[in-house]
C-alpha cells in the first residue's frame, strides 16, 4: 500500500484522529452550555452525532497510539476496510447533524429574529457549536478519503 498523509498507525493519522476528537468535544461542550439548546432536535442531534465522532476518533487514536508505540502496521485490508466503513458512517452523520443545526441557527438567527426576541436562547453559542463540528467534519472527510484511496489501492 502506498504512504500516505493520514494512513493508520503513523503519526499525521494521529494528528488527524486528535483533531476530530477535540472539535468535536468542544461542539458538544460549547453547545451543551449554550441555554436553550434542547429546544431544536436539530442541535441535540449534533450532540448525538458529536459524540459518536468522539468515540470513533478517540478509539482510533488510541489505536494509532498503540501502533506508533510498538512500530506496528495497522494498513491491512481488513483494518481499512473498518476504518473505510466507520468513517463514511461517522461523516455522513456529522455533515448531516451539522447541516440541519446550521440550519436551524440561520432560522432563528436571520430569518425569525428569535434570538433577538428571546433573551433564553444563546444564538452566539450555537454558532461557534455548529463551527466546530464543521471543522471536526472536514478532518473526518480527509480521513474518509484517505481511507478509501488506501482501500482501492489495495
Amino acid at each position: 500500500m502506498k504512504e500516505v498523509f493520514g494512513s493508520p498507525g503513523k503519526v499525521s493519522g494521529l494528528i488527524l484522529r486528535m483533531g476530530q476528537c477535540l472539535f468535536a468535544s468542544a461542539s458538544i461542550a460549547v453547545m451543551a452550555s449554550a441555554s436553550g439548546f434542547s429546544s431544536s432536535t436539530a442541535f441535540c442531534y449534533l450532540i448525538a452525532s458529536m459524540g459518536l465522532q468522539v468515540l470513533w476518533s478517540f478509539a482510533l487514536a488510541c489505536l494509532d497510539i498503540h501502533a506508533l508505540r510498538l512500530k506496528r502496521d495497522l494498513r491491512n485490508h481488513v483494518f481499512v476496510s473498518l476504518f473505510v466503513v466507520g468513517d463514511w458512517v461517522t461523516a455522513t452523520l456529522s455533515l448531516a447533524a451539522a447541516c440541519s443545526s446550521a440550519g436551524v441557527v440561520v432560522l432563528f438567527v436571520k430569518d425569525t429574529n428569535i434570538c433577538k426576541v428571546e433573551n433564553k436562547l444563546s444564538c452566539d453559542l450555537f454558532q461557534i457549536s455548529v463551527a466546530l463540528s464543521f471543522l471536526s467534519w472536514f478532518l473526518l472527510a480527509i480521513s474518509s478519503c484517505v481511507m478509501f484511496l488506501l482501500a482501492a489501492s489495495d
